[in-house]
């Protein structure tokens, strides 16, 4: 999940001066994201929560996410663009899954448990916050680094809203919280989701424009 305001123009790529403890950061949020994943969807099928689904297949695309970043974490400019545009993809298709599941869900009905939303997304909201904080230092990296941490931060902002949703169901007695909440999530992920992708394309030109000015002077010089 993912939304936030920030410059028309793709932030310069920072140098990581502690290329172990980032690796270190990366793993760590990968196996907390996949524990949560699981609490989450047990949660969310036993309270018929579609907010906690909807968590909880975030926290699996973030799990996923993290893994891809390792995996590129050494590779060149271009190459860790075409992993932030596939990042991208996974969290536009996360948006758009859960639109669909919410019109579908409000068209059955049923009402969610609060009590159970409302304690898995405060263990959730430490999770994400705490991965959050590990994450700060890097958050103005290329786009890669910076759909890690837009992961992250918005994780934790979505966690609030599942809270809130528990709350807003416990109060009111019926799903509409439950369904709003897993809304406004979706919107977060697709409009995050467009913002790494632009940045992903931008370094991708870059890079392709370096590439052929090095062949350029190659040739030049042969």
């Amino acid at each position: 999940m993912s939304g936030c305001s920030c410059s028309h123009e793709a932030p310069p790529a920072t140098q990581i001066v502690d290329m172990p403890r980032y690796r270190r950061v990366l793993w760590t949020a990968l196996v907390l994201n996949a524990a949560m994943f699981v609490v989450e969807v047990v949660a969310g099928v036993s309270a018929g929560s579609l907010s906690l689904l909807a968590d909880a297949i975030d926290f699996a695309g973030d799990a996923l996410n993290y893994g891809v970043s390792l995996a590129v974490l050494a590779a060149a400019l271009a190459w860790r663009a075409r992993a932030a545009m596939l990042k991208a993809a996974t969290m536009m298709g996360f948006g758009l899954f859960v639109l669909g599941r919410a019109i579908w869900v409000g068209l059955q009905g049923g009402v969610p448990e609060a009590l159970t939303m409302g304690a898995v997304a405060l263990l959730a909201l430490a999770v994400n916050v705490g991965v959050a904080w590990m994450l700060y230092a890097f958050r103005e990296g290329d786009a890669n680094m910076r759909s890690v941490w837009l992961c992250s931060r918005n994780d934790a902002i979505g966690n609030l809203a599942v809270f809130a949703a528990a709350l807003g169901v416990f109060g009111t007695g019926t799903a509409w919280p439950d369904l709003g909440v897993a809304g406004l999530m979706a919107a977060l992920a697709l409009h995050g989701g467009w913002q790494v992708m632009r940045q992903a394309r931008q370094e991708l030109l870059v890079s392709g424009k370096a590439a052929d000015a090095g062949a350029e002077r190659s040739a030049c010089g042969g």
